[in-house]
C-alpha cells in the first residue's frame, strides 16, 4: 500500500459494538499502519472502559493517535478532530506508514473527509439564550429547527442538544439551514481522499454483542471508572459525561437502581445510538457496507478489505 500524499486513507467505521477496533488493529498489523480514533469521548482522558479505549499495551503494540488529547473541561469539536488528525495523517505518512482511521463518530468522518461546511462563527449570547430556551420548554429547540428546515431530521442528530444549537445557530446567523448548506457544499470532492468500509451486524446479533461488550465493561469497573470521575470535580454535564452509558451511570449514583435495571437503561441507550450511526453511515457517500453475518471471519474481512483497495 502506499504512503504518500496521493494514497487514500483506510477509513474502517460502523456502529458501536461492530468490531472496528479488532479489524483495524489487524489491518494496521498486516499494513504496517497506525491508527488514527475517529470517536468523540476516546478524545478525553480517564474515559477509559466506557469509550471501549485502546488498553496501553494494545496502544504500544500499534501506535494510535487522538486518544487522550483533551482533558474533560476542554471543547473538542469536529473542526478541531479534523485538524488534529490532518496532521497526523501527514505525520504517519513521513513515517513511511499506512494511517488508518478508526471509528464511529460520523460527523468527524465527513468533516474529515469533505471538509467543513461554511458556516458564522460562534456566537456564545444566542447560544445561552438557546439553552435558556430549552430550559424553559424543552423540545423547543427541535421544533423550532424542524420549523424552518423539516429535511434537517435527516442531516442533524436531534437528540443532540450541541447539534441542534449549532444549526440554529447558523440558521439565526446566516439565514441558511443545514439542508440549503449540504446542497451548496455538495460533498463532490473530498479534502481527505478515503477508502470507507462500514462493518455491520444483523439487528439480532448486533445486540447480542452489545450485550456481551456491557457486561464486560462492567466487570472491569465502570461503575467505579465513573464514581472516581464525578468524585475528582468531573461535571456531569461535560460532554464525555454526557455520552452513552456514562449518562446512565451517573443517573444511576445519584438515584440507584438495580444492577439489572442499570444494564437494561444503557442497552437501551447503547441500541439506538449503534441505530443512529448505521443510518448516518448508510447515507454517507462511496461507503462500501460489510456484513459481518455474511463476511464473519476476520481473515476473510482482511483479504476483502485489501482486494478492494488494491483494485
Amino acid at each position: 500500500m502506499e504512503n504518500n500524499e496521493k494514497s487514500k486513507v483506510l477509513a474502517i467505521v460502523g456502529p458501536t459494538g461492530s468490531g472496528k477496533s479488532s479489524v483495524a488493529t489487524a489491518l494496521a498489523e498486516r499494513l504496517d499502519g497506525e491508527i488514527i480514533s475517529c470517536d468523540s469521548v476516546q478524545v478525553y482522558r480517564d474515559f477509559d472502559i466506557g469509550s471501549a479505549k485502546p488498553s496501553f499495551e494494545e496502544q504500544q503494540a500499534i501506535p494510535h493517535h487522538c486518544i487522550n488529547i483533551r482533558d474533560w473541561n476542554e471543547p473538542f469539536d469536529a473542526q478541531q478532530f479534523r485538524e488534529v488528525a490532518r496532521q497526523r495523517i501527514s505525520e504517519i505518512r513521513k513515517r513511511g506508514k499506512a494511517p488508518i482511521l478508526c471509528g464511529g463518530t460520523g460527523l468527524y468522518l465527513r468533516v474529515l473527509r469533505w471538509g467543513l461546511v461554511d458556516g458564522p462563527g460562534a456566537d456564545e449570547a444566542l447560544r445561552k439564550q438557546f439553552e435558556e430556551d430549552e430550559k424553559r420548554e424543552p423540545g423547543i429547540l427541535v421544533s423550532r429547527l424542524l420549523a424552518a428546515d423539516p429535511e434537517a431530521e435527516d442531516l442533524v442528530d436531534l437528540k443532540n442538544p450541541r447539534r441542534v444549537i449549532r444549526s440554529l445557530e447558523i440558521f439565526e446567523l446566516s439565514g441558511k439551514t443545514p439542508t440549503k448548506l449540504r446542497q451548496e457544499h455538495g460533498f463532490r470532492k473530498e479534502e481527505t481522499p478515503m477508502h470507507v468500509f462500514c462493518l455491520d451486524w444483523s439487528n439480532d446479533k448486533l445486540r447480542e454483542r452489545l450485550q456481551e461488550r456491557l457486561e464486560g465493561m462492567l466487570e472491569r469497573g465502570w461503575i467505579d471508572e465513573v464514581r472516581n470521575l464525578l468524585a475528582a470535580g468531573v461535571s456531569r454535564d461535560c460532554m464525555p459525561m454526557t455520552a452513552v452509558g456514562y449518562r446512565n451511570i451517573a443517573e444511576f449514583l445519584e438515584s440507584p437502581v438495580s444492577q439489572e435495571e442499570l444494564c437494561l437503561r444503557i442497552l437501551k441507550s447503547t441500541w439506538t445510538y449503534a441505530r443512529r450511526q448505521r443510518t448516518w453511515m448508510r447515507k454517507e457517500k462511496d461507503v462500501q457496507m460489510i456484513s459481518r453475518d455474511v463476511s464473519g471471519e476476520l481473515n476473510e474481512i482482511l483479504e476483502l478489505i485489501e482486494n478492494a483497495i488494491a483494485g
